[in-house]
């Protein structure tokens, strides 16, 4: 099986500006395609932007709103699968949200953040309930999580337990938390025994300082490509055969005593 070659893209866009965001992302998806990428990804609530206030409920949409919509006409007319975040609303709800649209517009897969950080996200999101949401795309097991959501093994380990292959975390991690990006993430997939990609914001916005670092790390605890602290695009490989001979290496999940666990449920 051939490998997955996904871009990052690590970005702000415009806060409050959906139209803006729409233009930068079609522009990172052409030089995705150009690059050969099958899947490119965005940050945290990179439609709307991170720091909108009480903007949260005006600009959020559906998850079949016109947002959606235009990635989807983004994703065919280049050919790849897009992941993008963005403020997710259900009926008087609103979700701090992920969506896969795969390159032939399908919406593949939505996700609503389960761990809400800080002051911010807890006055104007509602906390998701699902824990794994999963796609299948080009044979990869495709997992969705949101920043702090990785921050906590459990999420990660019920995506190992269900299959996920690639686990696509868009963030907005801020400093001084920059060891999540450094630290947490590579060994997020090493113990879990899968490749994550997490993508983040990049420099200030409103009240707080986002940290960038975006990466993509391998089951083995290394990161195959790293962004610095500015815009930027990075492309790395997701090997499905290099995973199998990880897990096959490492067996931490045929390993495991679920019995001696109960404790921490």
């Amino acid at each position: 099986m051939p490998s997955l070659r996904t871009a990052l893209l690590q970005s702000s866009g415009r806060p409050g500006a959906v139209t803006e965001n729409l233009k930068a992302l079609d522009e990172a998806a052409a030089r995705s395609a150009d690059a050969g990428a099958r899947l490119l990804v965005a940050p945290e609530l990179f439609l709307t932007g991170y720091a909108i206030g009480d903007a949260v409920p005006e600009l959020a949409e559906p998850a079949d709103g016109p947002g959606s919509a235009a990635i989807a006409e983004i994703a065919v007319r280049h050919g790849l699968a897009v992941l993008y975040g963005y403020p997710e609303r259900d009926g008087e709800r609103i979700f701090n949200a992920s969506q896969l649209i795969g390159a032939d517009g399908a919406r593949l897969a939505n996700y609503r953040k389960t761990h809400l950080f800080g002051c911010f996200e807890q006055e104007w999101f509602t906390p998701g309930e699902q824990t794994v949401v999963q796609a299948d795309l080009d044979g990869i097991r495709i997992g969705l999580l949101i920043c702090y959501d990785v921050e906590f093994p459990e999420n990660v380990r019920a995506h190992a337990l269900a299959g996920t292959d690639l686990l696509l975390v868009p963030t907005a991690q801020m400093h001084p938390f920059q060891f999540v990006a450094e630290s947490v993430v590579p060994v997020r997939a090493f113990e879990s025994q899968m490749y994550v990609a997490y993508v983040n914001r990049t420099g200030p916005e409103g009240q707080f300082e986002f940290v960038g670092l975006s990466c993509l790390a391998g089951p083995d605890g290394v990161v195959r490509t790293r962004a610095g602290r500015g815009e930027e695009l990075v492309i790395g490989e997701v090997d499905p055969e290099f995973l199998a001979a990880s897990r096959a290496a490492n067996p931490y999940l045929a390993d495991r005593r679920p019995g001696l666990y109960g404790s921490l449920a």
